[in-house]
């Protein structure tokens, strides 16, 4: 499957699969941001510091598929976390792809700088789902039964 892509600065990285069979391209920093917002559940006195990785790539998702944007699994060496836990590229987007990191307070732990792969790319097709309300649903062993409750 072919997908356009364009470079927004002369020195950003074509994602780019690590290995043959990876379900995720590699995306790598060009730029950092760093900053604070608002967050009435922080300690740091009301203040969570994010750390804003910038691609500098911008990606032409075709109509009926997404991007969505992953952490690698390096990010458990660091002391950060994925703001929006997987981000969504819409086939409508045409900005820079980005990635928030929430910085977990600690210190503890390394954080990317320019030029490391800071998340994955995975681009896969999307049904358009048509809802229809029922008065009932069917029914299964599980039931309604909430968090945890297939025992795992």
């Amino acid at each position: 499957m072919e997908v356009k892509f364009k470079k927004l600065i002369e020195s950003a990285v074509v994602p780019s699969y690590g290995k043959p069979g990876d379900a995720g391209m590699d995306l790598t920093s060009v730029g950092i941001d760093y900053g604070k917002v608002e967050d009435p559940m922080s300690s740091q006195c009301g203040k969570t510091l994010y750390i804003e990785h910038n691609t500098f790539i911008a990606v032409e998702i075709p109509e009926g598929y997404v991007g969505l944007v992953y952490p690698r699994s390096s990010i458990s060496k660091t002391s950060l976390s994925l703001a929006n836990s997987v981000g969504v590229i819409d086939s409508n987007y045409r900005g820079p792809i980005k990635l928030r990191f929430k910085w977990d307070g600690t210190g503890a732990g390394k954080h990317y700088q320019v030029g490391d792969r800071v998340g994955q790319l995975v681009i896969m097709p999307i049904p358009t789902i048509e809802l229809k309300e029922v008065g009932e649903l069917s029914e299964t062993s599980r039931g309604d039964g909430g968090f945890g409750s297939s025992g795992n």
